[in-house]
């Protein structure tokens, strides 16, 4: 495990796997932790042998919950930033997912020394997505409200899989970073998605419905490919077909 400073003295943490470079590193969604949903991928034998970073968000999995601390877009890709800093990424495969990968776009945008690649799946966008979206669903709530009580009643909403990793994020943490979610950034996440001049790929499930406004992202030269057989959780429901997204092969 290895940490790096943000916001005075927290630490952002991540786990690495030696490897060539370019780095590839692993982003998780909201309420997520990066291993869990990306350990297996990377351990691929068609992936494995690049050096590969697991980073969790700030108040997420591993890394530290400041209470001071925004927990915005911005805010995440700030802390990212300050991690691939501090392992010295330059040039890396940026592979995040829903809320990671919209701290990614932010990212890249930012600090386009970092990237080279990014690989998105089912990122958040535009601002303020629908009722049905799990942000949304928290950010209904008051933050007071959702720690004291509204925690617990979404634990016991979600599936087991997305609640193992969510009973780890602090609840004011999540509520902050679900909130920034909705809230969404100037210019949009998709704005900024078309403008990266990076290699830029966006994954989407096929259970999860038609992307909308693909054939925009297509002409702004992303490569939207659709997944078969698989919902959000793109890389947990078609392993096979996530890891030929990011060797190529798909």
């Amino acid at each position: 495990m290895r940490d790096a400073r943000f916001h005075g003295d927290s630490r952002i943490r991540w786990t690495e796997a030696d490897g060539a470079e370019p780095a590839r590193v692993y982003v998780h969604g909201l309420g997520a932790s990066s291993a869990p949903y990306h350990a297996h991928i990377a351990a691929r034998p068609e992936l494995a042998g690049r050096r590969s970073l697991f980073v969790d968000l700030p108040g997420h999995g591993l890394s530290d919950r400041p209470a001071d601390f925004g927990y915005t877009l911005e805010d995440h890709a700030g802390a990212l930033a300050a991690a691939l800093d501090a392992a010295a990424v330059r040039d890396a495969e940026i592979v995040a997912h829903s809320m990671g990968g919209s701290v990614a776009i932010v990212l890249a945008r930012r600090r386009p020394d970092l990237v080279a690649r990014l690989v998105v799946t089912e990122a958040n966008l535009d601002p303020h997505p629908p009722s049905t979206a799990g942000s949304s669903g928290i950010a209904l709530y008051e933050e007071d409200d959702f720690v004291s009580a509204g925690h617990a009643r979404v634990l016991e909403r979600v599936g087991p899989v997305w609640a193992a990793t969510m009973r780890l994020a602090d609840p004011r943490a999540l509520h902050r970073s679900a909130t920034g979610l909705v809230r969404g950034t100037r210019p949009t996440m998709r704005a900024m998605l078309k403008e990266i001049p990076v290699e830029r790929v966006y994954v989407q499930g096929e259970l999860s419905g038609e992307l909308p406004g693909a054939d925009d992202l297509a002409l702004s030269g992303v490569r939207v490919v659709t997944v078969p057989d698989a919902g959000h959780n793109v890389m947990l429901d078609n392993p096979d077909a996530f890891a030929a997204v990011l060797t190529g092969r798909y």
